[in-house]
């Protein structure tokens, strides 16, 4: 994710603060989504701080196997790992920072929030069984606007991430169909529609085609000016993508320390919670508790100081209540 910053999939991030007394280094690798709002925040401890970050930006997987290997001090993954995996790799895991995917199109005269989406009708568009904008599900949902009777050309990812991940963990919550025929993960087999490599490739693809449907990040869509769709969540309410929604999916969603926070956090329950959010995950060797006790200690920082930087990134801060639960896994680890 975070395929804006192209350079963070191959260089190093170093960064240099000082502990007070002496200067140390940790290692970290790991989920591209992450990395912006990682380098800003370890910036800012510079002034305050000691210890040399260096942070290679080369997606979930290799964070994964590298915090396996123990050739890391920590490991930062899209994707939450089962409690089961956790336990064969001796890991711990906790939540750091939540985004999201968000649903854009290509169709005149339709603006920001106008055209609203069901589950229903996202499953069925992505499945290939709604293939017009005028079908009936759609326009039942959408009155007061004048849709087209055009082919509607579904856009996906045509490259294995972590936004497919959220997506297709999404449909596969809402959609038994889906969940049977395609189900989840970082790469499927597509049922309809064409291929962009990365955020900008679906982006470009929706740009250019009319009457077109694609996901991305939500900074993503910010940044870039898309057209969002509202979508109604699992409480029944036609929700935007915003600080606010995601926020609230991660309030209400059930983050349970004791099962290592394995959660996907979509279809989260919360009155205005936007469906499709996720959060970004940092793992530690539990053996390592040296190293964890300063990893642990930069995110603490981050948890007080750093709401405000990852908002201006667009990335939205866990809420309070959850960073005391982080906190209290941290405690519980002896951290």
């Amino acid at each position: 994710m975070k395929t804006f910053l192209k350079f963070a999939l191959t260089l190093a991030l170093v960064f240099s603060f000082t502990h007070g007394y002496a200067a140390e280094s940790l290692n970290g690798a790991g989920a591209t989504f992450p990395y912006p709002v990682y380098s800003a925040w370890a910036f800012d401890y510079n002034k305050v701080t000691g210890i040399r970050l260096n942070y290679q930006s080369i997606g979930s997987g290799g964070g994964i196997r590298q915090i396996t290997e123990r050739t890391v001090d920590f490991g930062a993954s899209d994707a939450p790992l089962r409690p089961e995996q956790l336990n064969k790799d001796r890991l711990l895991q906790f939540p750091a920072v939540v985004g999201g995917v968000v649903p854009v199109v290509n169709l005149p005269g339709v603006k920001d929030g106008q055209l609203k989406l069901d589950s229903d009708a996202v499953c069925k568009i992505y499945l290939g069984e709604i293939r017009k904008w005028d079908d009936p599900r759609i326009k039942a949902l959408n009155p007061q606007i004048k849709l087209p009777n055009s082919d509607i050309t579904v856009v996906h990812r045509s490259d294995g991430s972590g936004t497919t991940a959220i997506f297709t963990n999404y449909l596969s919550g809402i959609c038994p169909a889906w969940k049977s025929k395609v189900g989840a993960g970082t790469s499927v087999n597509w049922p309809a529609g064409i291929g962009g490599k990365g955020n900008e490739g679906v982006s470009n693809y929706t740009k250019r085609t009319a009457a077109s449907i694609g996901y991305v990040e939500f900074a993503y869509a910010q940044q870039n000016k898309l057209v969002y769709v509202l979508l109604k969540n699992p409480a029944g309410n036609f929700v935007e993508p915003s600080f606010k929604t995601f926020e609230d999916a991660a309030a209400t969603a059930n983050f349970n320390p004791k099962e290592d926070f394995n959660l996907w956090l979509v279809n989260a329950p919360g009155k205005n919670s936007w469906p499709i959010a996720g959060a970004t995950f940092i793992l530690l060797a539990k053996e390592k508790t040296a190293s964890n006790k300063k990893v642990t200690v930069f995110f603490d920082w981050a948890f007080k100081n750093g709401d405000r930087k990852a908002q201006e990134l667009i990335y939205v801060p866990l809420p309070a209540a959850l960073k005391d639960k982080v906190r209290g896994y941290w405690k519980t680890n002896g951290l």
